[in-house]
């Protein structure tokens, strides 16, 4: 099976552009961060801090998170429910920072995670999965943008869903996120060391994926 590994910090269009990809080769697309913000869905509503391991860590066996595929699209289900939207929600993402820190979720999800690979071409998305998750996937991608660059996209794109939102606000948690995600003890977000470097900064969407898919169809045809 062949794996398309794709990391990078929040906001980096990782979602949008590996679905691309994806649809384009014909490949399986796992959002592997819409299983941590389910996680960070679950203890928020619980009124609990998402960051307390002593909380978040017995919480996890009342938690089951599901990735269903229904016409071509992944729905996020938490406990039988579609949260596809809910974990959307801008409050969910630090959520879902707070609790990818700590070891024991992210071995609750690692399974899961790989599970998806053993059995399928798949584009996968998220923090570590270049270095941890899918350690030897045929094609590794970092992708990246600036901050400046993501908190835009956050704003224009919370704007145009009607919510109320300050663009200094979400420059100071894209900066936040990523110090937090870059900093955790266990399985740090950082470039895989045969990774390869994409910035899309000043790009709009469409070429954005255009550039990963030319790396990507590139780097099959040097393994094969």
């Amino acid at each position: 099976m062949t794996a398309i590994a794709i990391d990078g910090p929040a906001g980096a269009g990782k979602s949008t552009i590996a679905r691309a990809v994806a649809q384009k080769l014909g490949y399986l697309y796992v959002d592997t961060g819409a299983l941590y913000r389910a996680i960070g869905l679950a203890v928020f509503e619980q009124g609990d801090d998402t960051a307390d391991p002593d909380v978040v860590i017995p919480a996890l066996k009342q938690i089951k998170v599901e990735l269903r595929f229904i016409d071509g699209e992944q729905r996020v289900f938490l406990n039988g429910r579609d949260v596809s939207a809910d974990i959307r929600r801008n409050e969910i993402s630090m959520a879902a920072s707070n609790v990818s820190a700590i070891p024991a979720v992210r071995e609750f999800l690692f399974e899961l995670q790989r599970s998806f690979a053993k059995n399928n071409h798949v584009v996968m998305d998220g923090r570590d999965i270049g270095t941890v998750v899918l350690p030897h996937a045929q094609v590794k991608i970092f992708l990246t943008a600036s901050a400046e660059e993501r908190a835009r996209r956050r704003f224009e794109e919370l704007t145009q869903k009607g919510q109320q939102v300050d663009y200094d606000t979400l420059l100071a948690e894209v900066r936040q996120r990523d110090y937090n995600d870059s900093h955790r003890a266990v399985a740090p977000l950082k470039q895989a060391d045969d990774a390869i470097l994409a910035d899309t900064t000043g790009n709009r969407m469409e070429e954005s994926i255009e550039q990963i898919l030319k790396i990507v169809e590139k780097r099959l045809c040097d393994v094969i």
